[in-house]
């Protein structure tokens, strides 16, 4: 009697979570960046949400088919050219390690920045095209989505989102212009490090001289690269008052990839939340194959080793001498390497094409994490406390690897110097002196002593902002003010223009006293 009951209520249940789900429309960037991304989508259409996410042409990680999200093509001849990067990635690997002169490295920044250049100017005339598409644009008004997630490391999603008129959330750690912090809160130059500059929060004087001058540059970097692709298209489809900064400033909610176990204190803003880490999940068990490979290492315990997703192989010279240093520890070791098997390889170490780093960041036995410093895997690798040794090859690698050596988690070495030698006492340091590992279970207790998972955090403010239409109380109006009135300057003008106007008029008063009571005296006598 009780089965026809418990059929109505399960019915009403699943009723009840179609009815509280929203419409959750997505513009990921792909790569990386889609890893994270996807998090949140498998989140969303857990809890009952429809996602729909729009995929450019060229895509490279994202699946055009899956079961927890509807796909919306956007045919444009001038997508993501996955080839054209991974070509870029190897050369920059290679650059690197073969021609270590500060020449190689003024090319390899002059790469970098053209690299932006043409990302930047592919997006925007992808979004040109999805502009102009009359029937896609009314479709996505018509569907009435209740908010628009999407990552600001390139504009087109937060462009789009302004202009379907939607509530605006950003799965953010960097914008078109840099860190995402330096875009939405104050950021003194004094004590918050620019990105790159590999300082910390206490500088010496010639070092915020330095971070000055880094600011400097960057700005250069903004003006010629960023700005004029982004700044045309923002004023011919909005209107040529409107900043393109602005648009991303006016986010309702920034999911912030990081927290301060990894940053260093800094203001924010109450529209910034954090979510570090929020990746992370308690390891599974590894396949059969796997665990027994990983229980053969005995008590030395094993070394994990990956360069993330853009690199699946190093130069051969530099494969030779990881592989030679690595023969030579007691340890198993486990390395994601796609390239050519190394002679120098021993029978400790085992080559796989993919690997399961979550899963083995969090197995008992993971003595140390090899890593490129990728946001992804650094944040891993506190949650799971397993100390680092680091590679970083570029991007914002070499400041995340930067960050955690001055917490004393991670040994850091230069792929221009690497060799088998330095290679393995690193290896040997992390391995043996146990402040690494002591301090990176530290840094993880403090990562993980929060009341809320930083998962059901992001999910909380995504879902705050479909139940609410946005989140403005919690935005600053300060990004609509320029900077002669954000700094102030025209009320220190106007101040300082009445305090001179009063001591121009109490002097000349005075003046003119001096010459009624003496002058005038004076020509009586007379």
């Amino acid at each position: 009697m009780y089965q026809p009951t418990l059929l109505v209520l399960a019915v009403l249940l699943c009723s009840q979570l179609l009815v509280n789900g929203g419409k959750v429309l997505v513009f990921p960037i792909d790569g990386s960046h889609w890893v994270n991304m996807k998090v949140l989508i498998e989140e969303l259409h857990s809890r009952g949400h429809e996602v729909t996410v729009l995929l450019p042409s060229g895509s490279w990680y994202i699946k055009a088919e899956s079961h927890q999200y509807k796909t919306i093509y956007i045919n444009s001849s001038h997508g993501f050219d996955v080839e054209r990067f991974g070509s870029f990635v190897i050369k920059m690997v290679n650059m690197r390690w073969e021609s270590p002169s500060i020449w190689t490295r003024i090319s390899l920044e002059y790469e970098v920045v053209m690299q932006f250049y043409q990302m930047n100017k592919q997006m925007v005339e992808t979004m040109v095209d999805v502009f102009e598409n009359k029937q896609l644009m009314q479709s996505l008004h018509d569907t009435k989505y209740d908010v628009f997630l999407t990552d600001p490391a390139l504009g087109g999603g937060v462009f789009l989102a302004h202009r379907l008129g939607l509530p605006l959330v950003l799965n953010v750690r960097w914008t078109v212009q840099g860190e995402g912090h330096h875009s939405i809160a104050p950021s003194p130059l004094s004590y918050v490090p620019i990105p790159a500059t590999e300082l910390t929060d206490k500088m010496t004087f010639p070092q915020r001289v330095q971070n000055f001058l880094f600011y400097f540059f960057t700005r250069i970097q903004i003006w010629y690269v960023i700005d004029p692709t982004n700044q045309p298209f923002v004023n011919h489809y909005f209107s040529p008052d409107v900043h393109y900064m602005e648009l991303f400033q006016s986010a309702d909610i920034w999911l912030m990839r990081n927290d301060f176990t990894f940053e260093f204190p800094r203001p924010t803003m109450p529209n910034v939340i954090y979510m570090s880490g929020f990746q992370c999940k308690p390891s599974k068990p590894l396949s059969k194959e796997l665990e027994d490979f990983v229980q053969s290492s005995g008590e030395h315990g094993i070394i994990v080793m990956t360069l993330g997703t853009w690199v699946g192989n190093l130069p051969e010279d530099v494969a030779e001498d990881i592989a030679a240093a690595f023969a030579q520890l007691p340890q198993k070791v486990i390395w994601r390497h796609k390239g050519k098997r190394p002679s120098t390889l021993g029978n400790n170490t085992l080559l796989l094409d993919w690997l399961p780093q979550n899963d083995l960041l969090g197995h008992p036995k993971t003595r140390v994490f090899v890593a490129h410093g990728g946001t992804n895997g650094v944040q891993e690798a506190i949650y799971h406390g397993v100390p680092l040794v680091g590679l970083p090859l570029m991007f914002d690698q070499h400041d995340n690897f930067f960050r955690m050596k001055v917490r004393g988690v991670a040994k850091v070495l230069d792929i221009l110097t690497l060799n088998k030698d330095n290679f393995l006492e690193a290896l040997k340091e992390v391995l043996y002196e146990p402040s690494y590992r002591e301090k990176m279970k530290a840094l993880s207790n403090l990562h993980r002593d929060q009341p809320m998972k930083p998962l059901d955090r992001a999910i909380f403010w995504i879902e705050f902002v479909m139940r609410h239409k946005g989140a403005p109380h919690l935005r600053t109006e300060s990004y609509k003010m320029s900077r002669i009135q954000y700094h102030s300057i025209d009320v220190v003008a106007f101040l300082l223009a009445i305090i001179l106007l009063v001591v121009t008029v109490f002097i000349v008063a005075v003046r003119i006293l001096w010459w009624m009571v003496f002058c005038r005296s004076k020509v009586k006598k007379e």
